[in-house]
């Protein structure tokens, strides 16, 4: 079992920047893929962003790049996702989820079975 506590959410002005945190504990962390993903409402939960467990690759969704950066740190546990240059249409739940995961697939959200409980971003006009 791995369990997931994600931070960093809030109310942001377009233009602004963010820093979630995702803090893990159970088993094995370092051995687990861990991803962003994001839910707005009324909307499928969509990928935003994943590192594989060494951190040599990391993957983003198309409206993300250049803008989010995602990172972890083994030793304490957590995985971090840089947000700048927040659009209002970044507002969402955002979610952290882990899983020993192929990466070709690791932006299907089926294939993660443990979750955070999410944070909420809201980016305002």
């Amino acid at each position: 079992q791995v369990q997931l506590v994600e931070s960093g959410g809030g109310l942001v002005q377009a233009g602004g920047s963010l820093r979630l945190s995702c803090a893990a504990s159970g088993r094995t962390f370092s051995d687990y893929t861990i991803a962003w993903f994001r839910q707005a409402p009324g909307k499928d939960r969509e990928f935003v962003a994943a590192i594989t467990w060494g951190g040599e690759h990391t993957y983003y969704a198309d409206s993300v790049k250049g803008r989010f950066t995602i990172s972890r740190d083994n030793a304490k546990n957590m995985v971090y996702l840089q947000m700048n240059s927040l659009t209002p249409e970044d507002t969402a739940v955002f979610y952290c989820a882990a899983d020993r995961v192929n990466r070709l697939i690791v932006i299907d959200k089926y294939v993660y079975h443990y979750w955070g409980q999410g944070t909420q971003v809201t980016v305002s006009s």
